[in-house]
């Protein structure tokens, strides 16, 4: 059997091993392979008969020359990078790797907030430059310092990440909004409850995606979301890029509707020189890496071979498209 990884860099870049899929038959491990080259993705994958991607995306034109293949491993949650219906159609198993991350992400949500609210590496790099050294008194700020405690966070979208977020929340004193497409009541406390969006919007300190991306939620922060939201409000994006309109949050950023942002993924990725983000106030933007500790990464590896195992099996697992 021949298995081909396409992209593997991002989720190997040395500090973890192939040995599991090794196991499987011959592994072919490739760290890039160029997105926008079909001809170059459909002849690393020619002959195979398990493809894995993480972010190189399988169009229906490409899987259509791809007879070969029975199974795709995506390595990552995100699977809309396959078109899945022309999988389906094709008789391709598509599965992704659910769950690995929870604590990792909802960690990385809870650093852009505290870095949003204090400014550490500011305040540090300052320190460094002299600033305190050279302070008429014995302290300095150069941004308003927040304390979370009483404040609401809407979370948007609560899967196992939104759960996880507000739990780490929870413990610095915050109230929750959440809002899900099911609402999951038997969760709400003392202070978590379900909302709409509109409440959500209008009520919360503090808005974090942690949604899927789907046709109906593409760009729904924008011009007219965030009018309704509390002056000064932050918001957070460790979901996916296009879940924002970029240049409406720079210009609420700049106005000051919007009183500070911190996201990790942006709409194209990597961040192009034109991003609106870049040069918006009070935005901290960082490189995708939300998923990336290794003991994320390590979980991501197991689990992806774990779903390999079960498909060769006849059981596949964390089939997204059945």
């Amino acid at each position: 059997m021949k298995l081909v990884v396409l992209d593997g860099y991002t989720l190997n870049p040395g500090d973890l091993s192939w040995d599991g899929l090794q196991n499987f038959g011959d592994l072919t491990v490739y760290d890039r392979t160029p997105v926008n080259s079909q001809e170059e993705i459909v002849e690393r994958a020619a002959d195979a008969e398990i493809i894995f991607t993480n972010k190189t995306p399988l169009t229906k034109e490409t899987l259509e020359m791809l007879p070969k293949v029975k199974y795709i491993g995506v390595l990552a949650t995100g699977y809309n990078v396959v078109n899945i219906q022309a999988a389906k159609d094709l008789g391709i198993v598509v599965a992704n790797v659910p769950s690995y991350g929870n604590a990792s992400v909802a960690q990385m949500t809870i650093a852009l907030l505290l870095e949003m609210c204090h400014h550490v590496g500011h305040h540090s790099d300052a320190v460094k430059a002299g600033r305190w050294a050279n302070s008429k008194d014995f302290c300095f700020w150069d941004y308003p310092l927040i304390e979370l405690e009483g404040k609401t966070l809407g979370i948007v979208g609560f899967g196992r990440i939104g759960q996880t977020t507000a739990k780490m929340a929870q413990a610095f004193g915050m109230n929750i909004l959440a809002y899900n497409r099911t609402p999951k009541k038997e969760l709400e406390s003392d202070n978590l409850r379900f909302v709409d969006l509109d409440e959500l919007y209008a009520k919360s300190d503090v808005i974090s995606l942690h949604c899927p991306l789907t046709e109906q939620n593409q760009g729904m922060i924008n011009k007219e979301s965030i009018a309704k939201m509390k002056d000064r409000v932050m918001i957070i994006n460790t979901a996916r890029g296009p879940l924002v309109e970029e240049q409406d949050l720079a210009d609420a950023l700049n106005s000051g509707k919007v009183g500070a942002a911190a996201v990790d993924v942006v709409s194209v990725e990597p961040i192009q020189t034109d991003n609106p983000l870049l040069t918006a106030k009070n935005c901290i933007i960082t490189p995708h890496i939300a998923w990336a500790p290794i003991e994320a990464r390590s979980r991501l590896m197991d689990i992806a071979v774990a779903n390999v195992d079960a498909f060769i099996k006849g059981n596949p697992v964390n089939v997204v498209n059945p």
